[in-house]
């Protein structure tokens, strides 16, 4: 396996009319890794997906996908990437299983071998008992799941999943996450947007936050947390009384001040040793702290500094929306190429840097 990354981008740029959607945007993706997308609505996440998954051309810089250009070599790139777009995209007339066999089917595969994969697959994402129901009965997670197992009927070298856990409960969000941990295992890369920042937070190995078309910040999850302060030691006050004397010992250690709900932050390295010291030290006889919590920085706390705002789902923006998707590895090369005739190429030519 090549050391060139899964991903690649310089210089992305991006607009539409006046508006400047990409400014600058710059990735790498290293292979065989999960890297999330967080951004604020109408930060250009989308259109950077669609970019990389050669539906939207950018108006200026360069973009790579396993190693082909994403404008010059965009059928190169296409046979080598899955998308699973925020639109699910299954036929709701035939069952689950026929879904299935017919992706495998487009891809190539024998009678035999689609029945094969489309087995694996059902097994796999937990339809086992919806899989002779037609999808038209299935429910929204249902469907996501199908959405997701029919692009996998031929194995990509990237996978763009643009917030693939959206409408799931909790087990089927589980289910999900296992199986992503099972594409990168296997080899494959995971480019991720989502709006669960536990989500982020649990599976990707490195995060980019992204605001008003531009790269923020880029780190692992604990690298980013920890860019945003230590952790600290929240104390509760018994009363008003308590709260003013516990205010007057902390000065300016204070990191946290919330008069309604009497509490008092104060920066904490964590361990126990620090914490049994600070609470000795405030409230040598137990008469003043009524409780305390143990404040560990999030990633809510890493968009909120980054940002200004807190993370919310995407709602629509000025950006494109995906309704397009690019043929995956699941699907024939007659239909990329039906696709591709059905709306017109305005595709500028490409300006590297």
């Amino acid at each position: 396996m090549t050391d060139d990354p899964a991903i690649e981008a310089q210089h992305l740029r991006r607009t539409f009319g006046e508006q400047v959607v990409l400014d600058g945007v710059e990735l790498t993706v290293a292979r065989g890794s999960v890297f999330a997308l967080l951004g604020p609505n109408g930060a250009g996440k989308t259109t950077t997906v669609r970019i990389l998954t050669t539906l939207t051309a950018p108006d200026g810089g360069w973009a790579r996908v396993a190693g082909f250009d994403v404008v010059e070599q965009r059928h190169e790139v296409r046979s080598r990437i899955s998308l699973t777009g925020q639109h699910v995209a299954v036929d709701e007339l035939l069952t689950g299983e026929e879904n299935l066999r017919l992706a495998a089917r487009l891809t190539g595969a024998g009678r035999a071998t689609a029945r094969l994969l489309a087995a694996d697959l059902i097994e796999r994402f937990d339809l086992v008992d919806a899989a002779r129901r037609r999808v038209g009965t299935y429910s929204g997670g249902m469907r996501r799941k199908l959405d997701l197992a029919a692009s996998l009927v031929r194995r990509p070298e990237v996978i763009f999943l643009d917030e693939p856990t959206t409408g799931l409960d909790p087990r089927s969000r589980q289910v999900m996450w296992d199986v992503i941990a099972d594409l990168v295992a296997s080899g494959i890369t995971v480019f991720l947007t989502t709006q669960y920042l536990e989500e982020a937070d649990r599976l990707a190995d490195r995060i980019a936050v992204m605001d008003s078309g531009r790269i923020v910040a880029v780190d692992s999850a604990v690298a980013l947390k920890r860019s945003v302060g230590s952790e600290r030691l929240d104390l509760v006050a018994g009363d008003d009384r308590a709260f003013g004397e516990i205010e007057a010992q902390l000065g300016t250690r204070t990191v946290r001040h919330d008069r309604a709900r009497r509490t008092l932050g104060v920066p904490t390295s964590g361990n126990a040793l620090d914490i049994r010291t600070l609470l000795d030290g405030i409230d040598p006889h137990g008469t003043l702290v009524e409780r305390f919590t143990i404040h560990v920085p999030t990633l809510d706390d890493v968009f909120m500094s980054l940002t200004g705002r807190a993370a919310q789902p995407d709602a629509a923006t000025s950006e494109p929306s995906p309704h397009a998707s690019p043929q995956s590895s699941a699907q024939s090369s007659s239909q990329s190429s039906s696709q591709s005739s059905s709306q017109p190429d305005r595709r500028p030519e490409p300006s590297h840097v």
